[in-house]
């Protein structure tokens, strides 16, 4: 490093020991998996080389890194290529070509469920409802497939076609839906007073994206300015969404406190209530489409006594995604985090139950909230005004 500026023979020093630091570990890490290391190496000799069909280096690289993220055995946790990547940065900031459904994978048997249509689009005003299993997608059966694809196979240009092979509850046989693609705006934010009921503001939530927050304060400040004094917050079918919008949210109705615990392998940190609560009379309807961050906001709102929760037992999808990017536009996506509600209550794969549970029939559950707010057959904002009555 002679003639170098003293800096950048510390730099140059620094990456040495970078590099060291990084072979040591790799001999320590092939060291004590020597055999498994060798079983890989000879496995992608036979695949290039001794495999009927050509493969390229390339496709068997990706096929490695996608087993090493199956191999947590999470259905949240996958690789993400470069198109996958891009649509569901579509779909958390703006727009993308589908048909409005947001899926999981049922734990037990791995098949594809619907947590929830998106209000307005081509797959609610057919019928699917949350719960609702999707068997097959363009006849090529589900079985087995990861959410990727799923979402991958579904989505495409708006005016396209894709059918769909729904098998909903109590249900013998799937029946097949044929779709047709739009341009689906990843909604927030509709809000109203409810006509009939002075004072009463209504506002639905349907997704949470980085202009929830925005938004809803727009709303609540229209409101106010139409004379709200109490409001109902529907989020029913809200299929959750970024994390830093649910806490944007709830502190527009938490005063003060922790609004979340966000909790790793070792320690749980709070995300606090950010100071801008105006308190007021509220009731937040809830059903098993609530999910992550929707139940971020519905449990901040009950633990802290700051609403009151109608409807039915939410989700439970109590854990968080990270998304790291990758060299080449790609990405792998990983669970990394729980979610604790302020009370420290763990709600993964139980729920948030709500203070007045008001269970309501599917069908009629799917007409009243693709028209909602419906003031004569909605049963559970029936409650909710009853009581905000009191």
């Amino acid at each position: 490093m002679v003639g170098l500026p003293r800096i950048w023979r510390q730099v140059g020093r620094g990456l040495l020991a970078l590099c060291v630091v990084v072979t040591l570990a790799l001999v320590v890490g092939v060291a004590s998996h020597f055999q498994e290391v060798e079983q890989g190496l000879k496995t992608y000799s036979l695949l290039r080389f001794q495999a009927l069909q050509p493969v390229s280096t390339d496709r068997l690289l990706t096929g490695a890194i996608k087993g090493m993220v199956e191999s947590l055995d999470d259905p949240y946790s996958t690789y993400l290529d470069t198109e996958t990547y891009r649509k569901l940065q579509e779909s958390v900031t703006g727009s993308y070509g589908g048909v409005g459904l947001l899926i999981t994978l049922d734990e037990k048997d791995r098949r594809l469920v619907v947590v929830s249509p998106f209000k307005g689009t081509p797959a609610q005003r057919a019928g699917v409802k949350s719960g609702d299993y999707i068997t097959a997608i363009d006849g090529r059966d589900t079985a087995g497939m990861d959410l990727e694809t799923a979402s991958n196979l579904m989505q495409g240009q708006p005016g396209t076609k894709v059918e769909l092979s729904i098998l909903s509850t109590g249900a013998t046989a799937p029946r097949k839906v044929s779709l047709t693609r739009e341009v689906i705006k990843v909604p927030t934010v509709d809000g109203k007073m409810l006509p009939g009921h002075p004072g009463v503001g209504y506002i639905s939530l349907t997704m949470f994206n980085e202009q929830t927050g925005a938004d809803l304060g727009r709303e609540l400040a229209d409101l106010r300015g139409q004379g709200m004094q109490k409001l109902i917050l529907d989020l029913r079918n809200n299929p959750g969404g970024a994390l830093p919008a649910a806490v944007d949210v709830a502190s527009y109705f938490v005063a003060k406190g922790p609004i979340v615990y966000i909790a790793d392998q070792k320690t749980s940190e709070p995300l606090m209530a950010r100071g801008y609560a105006q308190p007021l009379p509220l009731v937040v309807l809830v059903n098993k489409g609530s999910a992550s961050a929707a139940e971020i906001v519905s449990g901040a709102i009950k633990d802290t006594k700051s609403g009151t929760l109608v409807g039915e037992t939410t989700f439970g999808k109590g854990i968080v995604q990270t998304i790291f990017p990758l060299p080449g536009n790609a990405a792998v996506k990983i669970t990394t985090h729980k979610y604790l509600t302020p009370g420290k209550h763990d709600i993964n794969k139980k729920g948030i139950t709500p203070d007045y549970v008001v269970p309501m029939d599917p069908q009629l559950e799917q007409q009243v909230l693709t028209h909602a707010p419906d003031l004569e057959r909605d049963l559970q904002l029936q409650k909710a005004l009853e009581v905000l009555g009191k």
